[in-house]
């Protein structure tokens, strides 16, 4: 049984960092897309970074490049999403995606492109 469980939000000032954690089990394929999106209400899911698990090629948004760091820790099945200088805008619920396989020649910057989704984390940043 495919499962994400995604921890590590939480309430922060506005400059401040937090670490999002993703742990996944049940994947077959070591290689896949695995991701980070954000949805606000009334708005739709939106990335904010990918990565090719298996050569670890990263994609992200414009808003949060320089600041947020996907990584990845094989031997512990977690993604990760380091969020430093933390702005309002920011703020959300966010969710881990992943594919069940490679198979695309890079990974998808939308959420209609991932198959499996953990539960959400809300992060909110307070000016």
């Amino acid at each position: 049984q495919v499962q994400l469980v995604e921890s590590g939000g939480g309430s922060v000032q506005a400059g401040g960092s937090l670490r999002l954690s993703c742990a996944a089990s049940g994947f077959r394929y070591n290689r896949k897309c695995m991701g980070w999106f954000r949805q606000t209400p009334g708005k739709e899911r939106e990335v904010v970074a990918t990565i090719d698990t298996g050569v670890r090629s990263t994609y992200y948004d414009d808003t949060v490049k320089g600041r947020f760091t996907i990584s990845q820790d094989n031997a512990k099945n977690t993604l990760y999403l380091q969020m430093n200088s933390l702005k309002p805008e920011d703020s959300g619920m966010y969710y881990c995606a992943s594919t069940w396989s490679m198979a695309t020649t890079s990974c998808m910057a939308f959420a209609s492109g991932y198959n499996y989704w953990g539960q959400g984390t809300q992060v909110t940043v307070s000016s």
